[in-house]
């Protein structure tokens, strides 16, 4: 697949699938809007339902581009049927989407104040934290604390989020769309990269799932800042619930 169908459609949470191939607890499908996780975001949780049955997915394992849908544990030995109804948490995609979007502002923040500092670790988790590392040998920690105003006016502007595809030669124009030290987002089929945009305010590449508007976000609090050997600060937040 040249895109993740959740990209194309993002508010699609619910759909009709055909199982062509089995595992002991897991099923491919023929078309998946699960986002199978990566980049420091989990995977999507939801259902498959067939004929009043229903298993628990509790993650994505990709080889190559094939997703595998595993089932919970609680629910080995209830096999689905031919066809399945899956349904995507939408609880847990906003929670993720809400982290997500609010990284890139933060990482915004960073990489203008203090000298295009690039990322060197991400993780988002499931109690509605996480954390995102950054190359800051020099920066004092109160002022990276000084930013959750800033931060948090920004979601409540309501800034629109789009993602565009840039070929490599429009790649090569921007710099600073990349902004991790040691992964990128991989390219599409095509040979183009997804760039998340959030206007007025940032571009960069990223394969995840973002809101469409940074105020469809619930607050963010910087819970802690720690210094991991001598070049990384962790920052560490939170939604506000």
């Amino acid at each position: 697949m040249s895109q993740y169908l959740c990209h194309i459609e993002p508010d699609r949470l619910q759909f009709e699938a055909d199982v062509i191939a089995r595992r002991p607890n897991a099923v491919l499908l023929d078309k998946s809007y699960f986002y199978p996780g990566g980049g420091g975001q989990l995977a999507d949780r939801g259902t498959l339902q067939w004929n009043g049955s229903t298993v628990k997915i509790d993650r994505i394992e990709m080889e190559g581009k094939n997703a595998w849908h595993v089932f919970d544990e609680a629910d080995i030995g209830k096999a689905p049927g031919e066809k399945v109804v899956a349904s995507v948490d939408p609880d847990f995609r906003l929670m993720m989407c809400q982290l997500h979007t609010g990284l890139h502002i933060l990482n915004a923040l960073v990489y203008q104040r203090f000298e295009g500092s690039l990322v060197t670790g991400v993780q988002m988790a499931a109690d509605g934290t996480a954390r995102i590392d950054f190359d800051l040998p020099a920066v004092d920690n109160n002022e990276l604390r000084k930013l959750e105003p800033e931060l948090n006016s920004l979601i409540s502007d309501g800034l629109q989020v789009n993602a565009v595809y840039l070929d490599s030669t429009a790649l090569a124009r921007e710099p600073g769309v990349l902004r991790s030290r040691s992964v990128a987002p991989p390219p599409q089929d095509d040979g183009t990269t997804r760039i998340i945009e959030i206007v007025g305010l940032d571009r960069q590449a990223c394969g995840g799932t973002h809101l469409s508007k940074t105020s469809q976000s619930a607050p963010l609090r910087i819970m802690k800042i720690e210094n991991k050997g001598q070049h990384n600060r962790r920052i560490r937040i939170g939604l506000v619930r």
